[in-house]
């Protein structure tokens, strides 16, 4: 009874127009976690590349050895995937048909690093995943540009 009394006081009460730009209040979008992902998935394939399988025939190394190169694979397509997502939320969600005139290329950009993401997913190619850090990097750029600030770009390692 209460609560049809209360729905029906707020079905009188005019509604107040609500505005965003985006999905999200705004200042919770950050190319960050982007760099984060994309620097795992460099370091994992750097460690890949330089993971040596052993000689002989011990099992307990080949199990240590298969172990070892699961979890770098899989944290490398975590990251990855990860990477590809929080560049998705930055393209699709914060970077608005205006910002075509400032970054012409932006779209290309994007694509390009997802395009990017997968192929660190599917291979352990160092080029490759240097070249996402790299994307990110841009799109870091992009995004700071366009808030009208020159946030130093910084890597963990």
């Amino acid at each position: 009874m209460l609560s049809s009394a209360i729905l029906s006081i707020f079905k009188r009460l005019p509604a107040q127009k609500a505005l965003a730009h985006c999905d999200g209040p705004c200042g919770v979008y950050d190319p960050a976690s982007a760099r984060v992902a994309a620097e795992a998935v460099l370091s994992m394939t750097k460690k890949l590349l330089a993971l040596q399988p052993p000689e002989g025939n011990d099992p307990a190394a080949w199990t240590t050895y298969n172990n070892t190169f699961s979890r770098f694979v899989a944290v490398k397509e975590d990251q990855a995937q990860e990477t590809k997502k929080e560049l998705l939320i930055l393209w699709t969600d914060y970077f608005k048909p205006e910002h075509l005139e400032a970054f012409p290329d932006l779209h290309n950009t994007f694509w390009k690093a997802a395009k990017l993401c997968s192929a660190c997913k599917v291979n352990v190619d160092q080029s490759k995943a240097e070249e996402l850090l790299s994307s990110v990097e841009k799109i870091h750029h992009m995004f700071w540009t366009s808030k009208g600030r020159s946030d130093t770009w910084n890597t963990a390692s």
